[in-house]
């Protein structure tokens, strides 16, 4: 048998880890396990991501710290002030806390700003402000997958216990804005695990709304 490379096993380490995480949430008597995973999880997932990167430069690293950084800053923005997202608290799922706002959330940023951008590089060649407004379209998708989600197992929660219309606009500009960053800088977007990753983490949080719907 042929022997797997790189990308290989790193689609099958992607897809065992969310199928394994799913069935940890949806089985109550492993739920606080697997929920005290979850920082580690978005870790291993940010770490494959980049392990399979096409190409390393200045101006990768300057996107990933840039988006990573910008991620985490506006989330404290919008926590201590309410202005952006809405109303907003973390809860403990996601892990050390920094002003309020876990750690590890920028590195979410970073996981999907840079799997989406890397399935839609192939399209609409030079076409960046068109991009872009896909791209944060579709993470306004995954957010309306996410926020049941975060909401039931403490990822965060919202005043009044409702996700104010505010929040999916700022995902969309937020993103918007990061997506523009991303298609501007020069580098090598191909990634053969992106697709990957981004239909797991669409499936995972799809499955799980239909366990609390």
């Amino acid at each position: 048998m042929r022997y797997l490379d790189k990308p290989g096993v790193s689609i099958i380490f992607i897809i065992v880890f969310h199928i394994v995480g799913l069935a940890g949430f949806i089985f109550s008597e492993y739920q606080d396990f697997f929920l005290s995973f979850v920082p580690f999880h978005l870790l291993l997932m940010a770490a494959i991501l980049v392990a399979n990167q096409k190409e390393f430069n200045g101006k990768f690293y300057l996107g990933m710290a840039t988006v990573i950084i910008s991620g985490f800053l506006v989330e404290v923005v919008g926590v201590a002030t309410g202005s952006i997202f809405g109303v907003y608290t973390y809860g403990q799922t996601l892990g050390y806390k920094l002003a309020d706002v876990p750690l590890i959330i920028g590195i979410n940023w970073f996981l999907l700003i840079f799997s989406v951008g890397a399935v839609l590089k192939k399209y609409f060649k030079h076409q960046r402000n068109l991009k872009s407004l896909i791209g944060a379209f579709i993470l306004v998708c995954i957010d309306f997958l996410i926020e049941p989600v975060a909401i039931r197992y403490d990822y965060w929660s919202w005043a009044d216990s409702f996700v104010p219309l505010q929040n999916y606009v700022a995902w969309f500009f937020v993103s918007l804005i990061l997506f523009r960053i991303y298609f501007e800088l020069e580098f090598r977007k191909t990634n053969k695990v992106a697709a990957t990753l981004l239909i797991c983490q669409i499936v995972f949080f799809a499955v799980l709304n239909l366990t609390i719907g």
